[in-house]
């Protein structure tokens, strides 16, 4: 995950939801052969010793959903794609201000109030899971913007392990 991390990294804060599929190298190239082309050539040569080497494919035309929550429901992988990753930005506050915002009951308000919160962090988070049930996760905060500062662990964001791994149910 911490090179799908800083893939998405590259191009900056603000972004959408973005999905990857996760397919074990080797078995993508038996299966076709003519991916190696596009492929680095080291990613090709590891493939051939390590059969569990993953290759991580963005997913482009997701389905139009209302939330996250409701893309997560849409979403079905093939057999032969062993795990996916996600890669997600959010607000986050201070549990006093996140109360405050909770008990703002209209959106257009609630989003001026954390737009406006001096406490505010902005926080990517990259979430990988396998059909096996493994996990990891690689979280970066604007305020702390650089590859060393990547917070990285299988379980930062349990809620959204979980909820990527139903993807696979």
């Amino acid at each position: 995950m911490a090179e799908t991390e800083v893939h998405v990294a590259a191009f900056g804060w603000d972004q959408p939801v973005r999905v990857f599929a996760l397919a074990r190298t080797a078995e993508a190239l038996r299966t076709d052969p003519d991916l190696a082309e596009f492929l680095d050539a080291s990613a090709v040569e590891e493939a051939r010793t390590d059969p569990e080497l993953l290759t991580v494919v963005e997913q482009e035309g997701l389905p139009a959903a209302a939330d996250l929550e409701h893309l997560l429901a849409q979403l079905a992988w093939p057999e032969s794609v062993h795990g996916a990753a996600i890669s997600v930005e959010r607000l986050v506050l201070p549990p006093a201000a996140q109360e405050e915002a909770d008990a703002i009951t209209d959106a257009a308000e609630r989003l001026a109030f954390l737009q406006t919160r001096p406490d505010r962090e902005d926080i990517r988070m990259v979430v990988g899971v396998l059909r096996s049930g493994e996990s990891w996760c690689a979280l970066r905060s604007r305020a702390h913007d650089d590859d060393a500062s990547v917070y990285q662990g299988e379980q930062l964001v349990p809620g959204l392990v979980e909820a990527l791994a139903t993807t696979f149910l």
